[in-house]
């Protein structure tokens, strides 16, 4: 995983009026829990940007007034007229704590389906991850290389020793399709061919 750092104040006062207030004062109310203890506190809102406005997955290192955590951002809400954040939530890791989190998937390779007039589709972006924290990688490669027109590659190929695939190993992650363009034009082509063997036909029979 990528790594952050957010820091972040206790919260003397809970509850939604004072929520309310941190939010018009550009924090964010938060709360960080699966260790000993649950933490209540706030952030800057700006804080959250490299970890709300990305696909990547992130260790957050959470600097409370001095104290540090290693945690994962597990939930997030924002507001329903502006899209602004209005609370997130944290789970508290280590290294070999086990947790479930979604990861890019990067595609690696030029396919051989591309040179005959085909299109990549990235079709699944992100796969769904179970294992110890300091297994999971920043991004889970898939190679596409082999694929001509008309191949896919599916999840069952991947192989991440020490993690659990949670999502269907038959979905597929990327195909090579034929544009509707070069099908047509294709199409056109038979038909074409197909008339020119009527045309023989009947000047061998006249």
């Amino acid at each position: 995983m990528k790594k952050t750092e957010i820091v972040g104040f206790n919260r003397a006062n809970l509850g939604r009026s004072a929520s309310n207030q941190l939010r018009a004062e550009g924090q964010v109310p938060c709360v960080l829990y699966g260790g000993k203890e649950q933490v209540s506190f706030y952030a800057p809102a700006y804080l959250f940007r490299p970890l709300i406005y990305t696909p990547d997955a992130y260790e957050v290192k959470l600097n409370i007034e001095g104290k540090e955590y290693q945690a994962i951002l597990q939930d997030k809400q924002f507001h329903p007229v502006n899209d602004t954040l209005t609370h997130a939530d944290f789970l508290e890791i280590t290294a070999d704590k086990v947790i479930k989190i979604s990861v890019p998937i990067r595609l690696v390779g030029t396919p051989a389906g591309l040179s005959a007039g085909g299109k990549l589709q990235h079709k699944l972006r992100k796969l769904r991850l179970q294992g110890p924290a300091s297994a999971i990688p920043e991004y889970v490669d898939v190679d596409v290389t082999s694929l001509k027109l008309g191949d896919s590659v599916k999840v069952e190929v991947i192989d991440l020793p020490g993690l659990s695939i949670l999502d269907a190993l038959s979905n597929p992650v990327a195909s090579i399709v034929i544009p509707r363009a070069a099908k047509m034009a294709g199409d056109e082509g038979d038909d074409d061919e197909e008339d020119g063997e009527e045309d023989s036909s009947e000047a061998a029979a006249e």
